[in-house]
């Protein structure tokens, strides 16, 4: 058996931004041009008018500020409100396997590693874009990874149950590195025409490279011990996916195919089962929260993630215990707890623990216990 560890991480972050303000010029455009359209059906009370959005509506139910998006000319156009993405030729880089190259080459260049030194790649993602052939196959061909690659979904969990599938391969000697990559473009999927989810995704993504405790030489942290867990709930839900239906009246209905969810029993729900879920996997590792040094959360709502801190330390997170990166990325799905380790880890000394921790869609959850190891 071998001692598994995070060596390197890597962040691609798009270079276009959209901030609340640009947002929402844009939303109350689009609203103001449904209302008139419907004025009549409104009048009559056949259908409800659009209402308007605001800067200071979206950080008060968020904690967010801006996003980050791989297009957003398309998504500021009240006429389309949804990103316009290139058509890829067959011989070209997918968009979603060139946005993980970037990831995963920083991470390689933090572990001091080349594509070599790695056996495979599992990219894990709420989003595919595409069924097949896997991004992760992919991906690897782009390296020139010799080994295997394969595709993982668990919604905003992708990240945290892919590195447990990673840990587990790496401890039982079935691969001796691995690169788990999380492109989400949640920008796609997103009812940018919702005022109720308007704001809530950017797109990002993140590279982890997973490997054996004896071939690394510098600073890194031992994989302690995961945990994953799913219950099923499609409070969080994207009905359709690829296979395009059409209402009774014979009209295609785009917004079932985006992402939908009953946000007030997702926060009455989720909470509970996510800090019974963290506490629960302490105690399974011999350990309490005041052992820990960090939680890396996923970064949905700044709310959330405010309660589930208060609720695992039994108090009020200090500052720098709890971070959060939803004012600069938005939601970014499976790719946010990965970006909050990434930027708020190289503090730790050594022997001290921290604990990642994705929750979303399914219900899942997933959480991985690292210990600091400075040689």
């Amino acid at each position: 058996m071998h001692q598994p560890v995070i060596s390197g991480t890597g962040v691609f972050t798009p270079e276009e931004v959209i901030t609340n303000d640009e947002l929402v010029v844009a939303f109350n455009a689009y609203a103001d041009k449904f209302n008139a359209t419907h004025a009549e059906a409104i009048a009559a009370g056949e259908i409800n008018a659009k209402p308007q959005s605001s800067s200071e509506f979206i950080f008060a139910a968020s904690g967010i500020e801006r996003r980050h998006v791989m297009n957003k000319s398309g998504i500021l156009d009240p006429d389309r409100m949804y990103p316009t993405l290139r058509q890829r030729r067959d011989d070209e880089p997918s968009i979603m396997a060139e946005m993980a190259v970037d990831a995963c080459n920083k991470a390689l260049a933090q572990a001091g590693k080349t594509a070599a030194d790695v056996d495979a790649v599992i990219v894990a993602a709420s989003n595919m874009e595409r069924a097949y052939p896997a991004i992760a196959i992919e991906v690897q061909d782009l390296l020139g990874i010799e080994g295997f690659g394969f595709d993982l979904n668990v919604a905003c969990s992708s990240a945290t149950f892919g590195i447990q599938a990673a840990s587990d391969m790496v401890r039982a000697g079935s691969a001796k590195a691995i690169l788990v990559v999380n492109p989400e473009i949640t920008s796609g999927h997103l009812e940018w025409r919702d005022r109720d989810c308007h704001f809530i995704f950017g797109d990002v993504c993140t590279a982890t490279l997973i490997e054996r405790k004896e071939d690394v030489t510098g600073p890194h942290f031992e994989v302690v011990s995961t945990k994953c867990l799913t219950k099923f709930s499609n409070n969080i839900r994207n009905n359709n996916g690829f296979l395009r239906r059409n209402r009774p009246d014979g009209v295609e209905d785009r917004r079932d195919m985006q992402f939908m969810q009953n946000g007030r029993k997702v926060f009455k729900e989720v909470l509970p089962i996510v800090s019974k879920h963290i506490l629960g996997h302490l105690e399974d590792a011999g350990h309490c929260a005041d052992d820990l040094k960090r939680l890396w959360l996923h970064q949905a709502n700044k709310a959330m993630n405010d309660f589930i801190g208060k609720k695992v330390l039994g108090r009020v997170p200090e500052a720098g215990e709890q971070p959060n990166i939803l004012q600069e990325y938005a939601n970014t799905s499976s790719a946010g707890s990965i970006i909050a380790f990434s930027q708020y880890s190289n503090d730790f000394k050594n022997g001290e623990l921290g604990l990642i921790c994705s929750f979303g869609a399914g219900y899942s959850v997933g959480s991985v216990l690292l210990r600091r190891v400075v040689p």
